[in-house]
């Protein structure tokens, strides 16, 4: 533990954007002490499911406040995720492929732990989020409603679908935190990157007291923001149609997942073929596996890339739209708009090794002219 922690060898140039870590360990450690206090109130039935949320609400010691922590922390660990994945697409974290495979796991693992529990209140938004998400298999030919009536337990959307889904969401956690184990091991066989994306194996620091202070200072200022969420404005993140019980004859209005899965929903509807949308929205996952085979530059990262830098910037703009789109209704201009995102979105991916290029052509340019001055 003390070589693991405590000496761990690290570069002394980490910005505060190697901080996602650490604040995502923090919030694991707290969404699994806050979902075990909650389901020891919780009841995995279809007509008490929304009354067994209430009751926490209402009548259990401090219930509202270990909830609120619950949920407002879901949205900031997967804020810190998005982060996380950003800045090791901007400094080219991806190059050590086995960390960045993990990380992948990791990131699918979350999802589907949060898909499951976006579904456990039964609200009204809650039932028919499910409804549309778990009909999404009956796209794979042959045996997709098969694969549904499975995912269901039953013969439609109902009890049996709820008991499996509390059943993933409070079991899934606990491997995420063997990921997460497999992930750090992982990491430090190979040693983190920099922003210089640099060797810096000659100037190295200890993990500690750099990075613990450091960290420390970010699960404070984490801890507040989160905290001004959960005393002032716990519901920011949560949709009205879900503070009301389903209804399994009345459809809302529009249906929509949580803000983290928005920009999936925008893909998945700019399609008009179901199957198309299903299948450019899984892409818009898995792509990012196959980042590593859209590098051909000399350096690693795009902080030597000015091309690459302003890309990846619209493309954060793009992605950002993305999610707005996905609250808005299934109507012109939006769907057209999701479209020219959504091409955005992927084209990107595809025009990082021209962009490396360009700038690697301009960079020896600029050396020959200085040189020959």
């Amino acid at each position: 533990m003390k070589s693991f922690v405590y000496d761990l060898p690290c570069p002394p140039n980490l910005s505060v954007w190697w901080n996602m870590g650490s604040l995502l360990g923090f919030c694991l450690v707290v969404q699994i002490l806050t979902g075990f206090l909650l389901s020891c109130f919780y009841t995995a039935h279809e007509d008490m499911a929304f009354d067994s949320v209430a009751f926490v609400m209402r009548e259990v010691n401090s219930g509202w406040l270990v909830r609120n922590i619950h949920v407002n922390m879901a949205s900031a660990m997967f804020a810190c995720m998005y982060v996380h994945i950003g800045r090791g697409i901007y400094y080219g974290s991806y190059r050590l492929y086995k960390v960045w495979l993990s990380g992948f796991l990791l990131m699918f693992l979350m999802m589907l732990t949060a898909f499951t529990g976006y579904v456990l209140p039964w609200g009204q938004m809650s039932y028919w989020a499910a409804q549309v998400i778990t009909n999404l298999v009956t796209v794979i030919p042959y045996v997709g409603k098969d694969v549904a009536e499975w995912v269901w337990g039953d013969y439609s959307l109902g009890n049996f679908t709820l008991k499996r889904f509390f059943s993933i969401h409070f079991t899934v956690p606990y491997l995420i935190l063997v990921a997460v184990v497999g992930h750090l091991i992982l990491l430090h066989e190979g040693g983190s990157g920099n922003p210089l994306g640099v060797d810096s194996d000659s100037s190295l620091v200890r993990f500690h007291t750099y990075y613990t202070l450091k960290d420390l200072c970010g699960v404070m200022m984490l801890s507040g923001v989160v905290g001004i969420f959960v005393f002032f404005y716990p519901n920011v993140f949560v949709d009205p149609t879900n503070l009301i019980p389903c209804n399994y004859m009345k459809t809302p209005m529009k249906i929509h997942p949580e803000w983290y899965f928005l920009f999936l929903y925008t893909v998945l509807r700019c399609v008009q073929s179901k199957s198309g949308g299903v299948l450019l929205m899984f892409s818009a996952v898995l792509i990012l596996l196959a980042l590593p085979l859209f590098h051909i530059g000399d350096f690693e990262g795009m902080a030597h890339y000015t091309l690459c830098q302003v890309f990846f910037w619209v493309w954060v703009a793009n992605w950002c739209f993305m999610n707005y789109m996905g609250l808005c209704e299934s109507v012109s201009p939006w769907v057209e708009w999701g479209g020219y995102s959504t091409m955005f979105y992927f084209g990107y991916f595809f025009s990082i090794p021209l962009c490396q290029r360009v700038d690697e052509y301009l960079i020896k340019t600029i050396k020959i002219k200085d040189s020959s001055v």
